[in-house]
C-alpha cells in the first residue's frame, strides 16, 4: 500500500473550483516535485496534504490513518514567506525545531546541552553558524528563510512539504540548501512534496515531477474549471522529455 494516497480531491473556494480529480499515490520516502502555473491550485494542495484545509470533496490518507482534521507533528511545511519565532535566537530556533518531536517539547539538563550542539552543527551546514546568538530580525530575508527550512529540518517530520523554499536564496546558498536537504532526507527516509517554478531544480531534486494545469478552459469563463494533475514524469531514470516540458510556455507562465 502506498504511504501517502490521494484520491479524487476537488477544492473550490466560493464555488469558484481550483483544483478538480486530483489522484495521487506516493511511497514513502520519496521526493514530488510539483510545477505547473500560477493558480493552477499547487500551494492548495498543499494545504490540503498539510490538513490545514480540508477538501470540498475526497479524502488524503497518511500511512492508511483516517484524513486529518487538522495539522500535525508529522507534517511539516516551509512557505515561500519565512516563518521563525522572532523572541527566539537562530540557535534556540533550531533547537525548537527538534523539541517539536520531545514529549515536553522542550530539553532540560544535559539533553539540552546535546540539542544546542546539535543546532549548532545544524548552523554550521547551512551557514547561520556565526550569526547563532542573533535574534531572526536583525538577518536579511534569505538568512531567515535558511533558518526556517534548517528549523523544518531539524523537526524531521515523516512529511516534508516546501512551497517554493528556495526562490529567495542566492545561487551559491540555493545549491548548498539542495545538497543539505538531500542529506538530511537520506538520513530520516521523510517523504517531500516541493512546488517550485525552477524546472531544473524541480527535476535535479524529485524522483517524480508533477504537472498541474487546467486540461478543461473555457474562454468566457476561465475560472469555470480546477486544475488536475496532467503529467507526472519518472524523474529518476534520466530518460525525462525535460525540454519538451521547458518547452512548454503555458506549465512556466510567470508567478
Amino acid at each position: 500500500m502506498s504511504f501517502i494516497t490521494v484520491r479524487d480531491i476537488f477544492q473550490s473556494y466560493d464555488r469558484r473550483p481550483i483544483i478538480e480529480r486530483v489522484n495521487i499515490e506516493a511511497d514513502e520516502g520519496e521526493f514530488v516535485s510539483i510545477v505547473g502555473a500560477s493558480g493552477c491550485g499547487k500551494s492548495t494542495f498543499l494545504r490540503l496534504l498539510l490538513a490545514q484545509e480540508r477538501p470540498t470533496r475526497g479524502e488524503i490518507r497518511i500511512d492508511g490513518a483516517d484524513p486529518a482534521k487538522e495539522p500535525g507533528l508529522d507534517r511539516g511545511i516551509v512557505f515561500q514567506k519565512y516563518s521563525v519565532f522572532p523572541h527566539m535566537t537562530v540557535r534556540e530556533n533550531i533547537v525548537a525545531g527538534e523539541s517539536l518531536r520531545s514529549g515536553w517539547g522542550r530539553f532540560f539538563g544535559e539533553a539540552a546541552k546535546a540539542a544546542r550542539a546539535r543546532a549548532d552543527e545544524t548552523l554550521t551546514r547551512i551557514g547561520l553558524d556565526h550569526v547563532a546568538d542573533n535574534y531572526p530580525a536583525t538577518l536579511s530575508g534569505g538568512m531567515q528563510q535558511r533558518l526556517a527550512i534548517g528549523q523544518a529540518l531539524t523537526a524531521k517530520p515523516r512529511v516534508l512539504l516546501l512551497d517554493e523554499p528556495f526562490g529567495a536564496l542566492d545561487p551559491g546558498t540555493r545549491l548548498s540548501m539542495h545538497d543539505f536537504l538531500q542529506d538530511l532526507r537520506r538520513e530520516t527516509g521523510m517523504t517531500v512534496f516541493m512546488v517550485t517554478h525552477d524546472l531544473e531544480e524541480a527535476f535535479k531534486l524529485g524522483d517524480r515531477v508533477l504537472v498541474f494545469d487546467k486540461p478543461r478552459w473555457d474562454p468566457h469563463d476561465p475560472n469555470a474549471y480546477g486544475a488536475t494533475v496532467t503529467y507526472d514524469f519518472d524523474a529518476r531514470d534520466g530518460g525525462i522529455p525535460f525540454q519538451t516540458l521547458k518547452e512548454d510556455t503555458h506549465v512556466l507562465a510567470p508567478t
